[in-house]
């Protein structure tokens, strides 16, 4: 299967997408992945990608697409991939359309988990980080630490970042709303959206997806056998 996963930031999509990859045998490939795997191998597009970062400047569409076209291109991706963060406005989902259309294959959906506002700001904002490891991850309501304020594993302080700060939350769910939400109506226009509520547990998310997901094959594969 051939899947772009969409949601705002929070819904818990690297957590998903990785459950989702592993579940239907397919790699996940996510921007983050992307820059960071062409940056470190110092590949012409990491190189590029670097140049604009370095100078505090928005990488292009057509870098981002780019990568994720040779990535797309690997051996590992030939039966399927799941794309996370990627394409994240209309212009890279009409690029993406046109390299997979070069290549004679096409989406099979477009899973959106769908969460509300409230529980976003809820969800990131109460996020708390060991400021000796990274990993260690707390929150204020679903999972406190035995002692406010300090890491269970290691004894670290535990912190808010900067971008999980509620004002900084609701300005990253505008962007998202601006520039990556209209993607949905674009491939809804095609047929390919499901839609499934993210919240939940995790196991429960994935189940909900799965099942989504398969439906959706069997309706595409039912519309193209009538078109024959």
């Amino acid at each position: 299967m051939r899947i772009v996963l969409v949601g705002p930031p929070g819904a818990g999509k690297g957590t998903q997408a990785a459950y989702l990859a592993k579940n239907l045998s397919i790699p996940h490939i996510s921007t983050g992945d992307l820059f960071r795997a062409n940056i470190s191998r110092q590949t012409e597009l990491g190189k590029l990608a670097k140049s604009y970062m370095d100078e505090g400047n928005l990488v292009p569409d057509e870098v981002t697409i780019a990568m994720a076209k040779d990535r797309m291109e690997q051996p590992d991706a030939v039966n399927g991939f799941l794309l996370d963060g990627f394409p994240r406005n209309v212009s890279q989902a009409e690029a993406l359309d046109q390299a997979l259309k070069a290549d004679a294959v096409e989406l099979d959906g477009v899973l959106d988990l769908e969460v509300p506002e409230d529980e976003v700001v809820k969800r990131i904002a109460g996020r708390r980080i060991c400021r000796n490891d990274s990993s260690h991850v707390f929150h204020v309501t679903y999972s406190r630490p035995e002692k406010e304020g300090v890491c269970d594993a290691c004894g670290g302080e535990l912190y808010q970042r900067d971008d999980d700060t509620e004002e900084t939350v609701r300005k990253r769910l505008e962007v998202y709303h601006t520039q990556t939400e209209p993607i949905i109506d674009y491939y809804r226009a095609q047929g390919l959206v499901v839609t499934i509520s993210a919240l939940g547990k995790v196991d429960e998310v994935t189940k909900r997806a799965m099942d989504a997901l398969s439906r959706q094959s069997e309706g595409k594969n039912d519309s193209e056998g009538d078109d024959k």
